[in-house]
């Protein structure tokens, strides 16, 4: 036996002392994490907001501007939290952010389907329809090409979209899938033969064909599956109610003003 165990054997109060601190040392290193993700979340949550309220508003959108509202000493992290940003928006929204003008750092969202007004359908301001578009169509795969009316619903109504209810992005969403949407010929909403009451049931339109394809559906099906937290990611109902508190953070924006939000 040792000197030093002796000493150590004989001074219990040295050995918990030591613990204590070894244990204290790294409580404090895990909060310092903590502390610096919660930050990061924060300041990519308030980019997302940001290049929303850009989009909305059809302003263009600066790299110097975004760089005014990330904390200086996180300059350095810039390109980190603008792909957690961008493909949070991506995933909920179905837009693709694209630098336009490298001489200015000057970027854009871009819809993934050619809709009107770059994914904004109608005229004038508003926030994209495409993530619900994506969606429809996705269902329809996965339910073997073709989804009864009542599929449809159920799955969007756990979205928190529902039928003749106005919604704070897609306006009336039922206008919006059967009518706006099956007119550009996206989708086909067809009345299931003999069917008394009639039943309905929705395809893929001849545009959907041409502009995407079952495995681009399945892989933005894929990134909103990534981005949705692990710890709740284990079924479909999590991800849907997922979907909808990102679109009520994301566009809850400190950027907008109240005679905007009229707008869809």
């Amino acid at each position: 036996i040792s000197s030093a165990s002796v000493r150590n054997a004989t001074r219990p109060d040295m050995n918990t002392s030591q613990d204590e601190e070894d244990s204290g040392s790294s409580d404090v290193s895990s909060s310092t994490e903590n502390t610096y993700s919660d930050t990061l979340n924060s300041m990519t949550s308030l980019l997302e907001q940001f290049l929303l309220h850009k989009y909305k508003m059809k302003q263009p959108i600066i790299k110097e501007n975004m760089l005014k509202i990330i904390h200086p000493r996180y300059h350095n992290r810039f390109a980190e939290i603008l792909k957690r940003a961008s493909e949070h928006i991506e995933a909920v929204f179905a837009v693709d952010l694209k630098e336009v003008d490298s001489t200015i750092h000057s970027y854009d969202l871009i819809s993934k389907l050619n809709l009107p007004n770059n994914g904004r359908v109608w005229d004038g301001r508003g926030l994209p329809k495409t993530g619900l578009l994506m969606t429809v169509l996705a269902v329809i795969f996965v339910k073997g090409n073709c989804a009864s009316e009542e599929d449809i619903w159920k799955f969007l109504n756990m979205m928190q979209v529902y039928a003749g209810r106005k919604h704070f992005i897609y306006g009336e969403p039922r206008k919006l899938i059967t009518k706006d949407f099956v007119t550009m010929k996206y989708l086909e909403y067809r009345q299931v033969a003999n069917s008394d009451p009639p039943r309905y049931v929705f395809l893929w339109g001849p545009r959907a064909h041409a502009e995407t394809s079952k495995m681009k559906v399945l892989e933005f099906l894929a990134k909103v599956n990534d981005t949705v937290p692990q710890r709740e990611s284990s079924s479909h109902s999590s991800s849907q109610a997922w979907h909808h508190q990102a679109c009520s953070t994301a566009t809850s924006s400190s950027f907008s003003h109240p005679t905007e939000d009229q707008d869809f």
